[in-house]
């Protein structure tokens, strides 16, 4: 995690905005030595199929999915 005071950023704000997109990396912005906000890229969303693509075949369930769970999980 890098961090950067509020003017150095504003000198460079585009190289800086860079970094973060190539890197993946957050950026915290200081204001006199203080966290003040945290510049992060924005992840592209996963399918859940891709999510889970790696346990396909290897999750194992040896009960009925289908069975009731109201001993497990009580209503309230």
């Amino acid at each position: 995690m890098e961090t950067v005071s509020k003017s150095a950023l504003k000198a460079k704000m585009l190289e800086y905005f860079r970094r973060v997109e190539e890197s993946g990396e957050e950026l915290v912005v200081t204001d006199n030595n203080r966290p003040t906000l945290r510049i992060v890229p924005i992840r592209q969303r996963q399918s859940s199929a891709d999510s889970f693509a790696g346990l396909q075949g290897r999750v194992v369930y040896n009960e009925d999915v289908m069975a009731p769970t109201t001993d497990e999980w009580p209503e309230r």
